[in-house]
């Protein structure tokens, strides 16, 4: 007698059959050399935008300083309440100066060791060769730009104007060349502004308020010694901050301008140039590559490998 039970109906296989290897491989190849190849020329214009915008801000700087030191110039000869400040300033703190020698010596090495020029670029020298070190190129450069763009826009500013220090009875200091802008002053905006915006990624948020109040005191500081010492007049320190300040923010936007091109985000004055400062690879290759190559992923035959080795 016949079987009346039901047969079993062939299943199809449900598997999914992997795609053959020639089918994925091109596309996964291509990809990221279209990408690579496009990071690199990306990088590439922004670096060249930023050479050119960095010598730029320096050359802006310079030719907006010459207008502003004879304008200052001709009023402070003209303007008789500005000579009346200067000149007040200066007798004043001269006076002080010769009434107390203890507080007139703490202000020379103030003004002669801690926080000469020749110190601040030294410093700001080995910030740059431990950006270099960082291979933070781009930020090695801003920083080096800044530091000698001020020095040389004091240096022609100070050829221009001519201006004689004070001259005062039995002086507690003596100072070499011209007045107008202190290049003490001048040195301090730049170098200071430098290292707080190269150096605040890598400090703690709890203590850049400190930081921020230990630079500005320090160029506030060096303004005071100068007038208090009797080698500048008010006016001096004040055209050397606001030199100095100029340097930097033209300086600066040229900076945030290759951010731009690179792709980058905006950054605040808080957070520095380039919070990026943390990481391994602060900065871009040329190519548009990073520095440390990613891991490649483990897949399921090398897996299958390691645990029969």
């Amino acid at each position: 007698m016949p079987s009346t039970e039901p047969q079993p109906q062939h299943q199809p296989d449900a598997t999914p059959q992997p795609p053959h290897q020639s089918d994925a491989t091109p596309h996964s190849q291509h990809q990221p050399d279209a990408t690579r190849r496009t990071g690199g020329r990306r990088t590439r214009r922004a670096d060249r935008r930023f050479g050119v915008r960095l010598l730029g801000a320096v050359a802006a700087a310079s030719a907006a300083a010459v207008p502003f030191a004879l304008l200052l110039v001709l009023v402070e000869g003209k303007w008789p309440p500005l000579r009346r400040v200067d000149a007040g300033a200066a007798r004043r703190l001269h006076a002080i100066a010769l009434e107390h020698p203890e507080w007139t010596s703490t202000l020379r090495v103030l003004s002669d060791w801690v926080w000469d020029p020749a110190t601040l670029r030294v410093v700001v020298a080995l910030l740059t060769l431990w950006l270099l070190y960082r291979r933070a190129w781009r930020l090695a450069a801003w920083a080096a730009v800044t530091a000698a763009g001020g020095a040389l826009t004091g240096v022609l500013v100070k050829v221009v104007v001519e201006r004689a220090r004070p001259s005062l009875e039995d002086p507690v200091a003596h100072a070499p060349g011209y007045s107008f802008p202190s290049g003490h002053a001048m040195t301090g905006a730049t170098s200071f502004a430098i290292l707080l915006l190269v150096l605040l990624p890598m400090v703690p948020r709890a203590w850049r308020a400190l930081c921020w109040t230990v630079a500005v005191v320090s160029v506030l500081g060096v303004g005071f010694t100068r007038i208090a010492l009797g080698v500048h007049w008010f006016s001096d320190v004040i055209g050397g901050w606001l030199l100095g300040g100029a340097v930097v923010v033209l300086t600066g936007w040229a900076f945030e301008a290759w951010r731009a091109d690179a792709g980058r985000r905006r950054t605040s004055v808080a957070e520095g140039l380039e919070p990026e400062l943390t990481d391994d690879d602060p900065e871009p290759r040329a190519d548009g590559t990073p520095r440390v190559a990613p891991a490649e992923p483990v897949t399921g035959q090398a897996k299958d490998s390691r645990k029969k080795a």
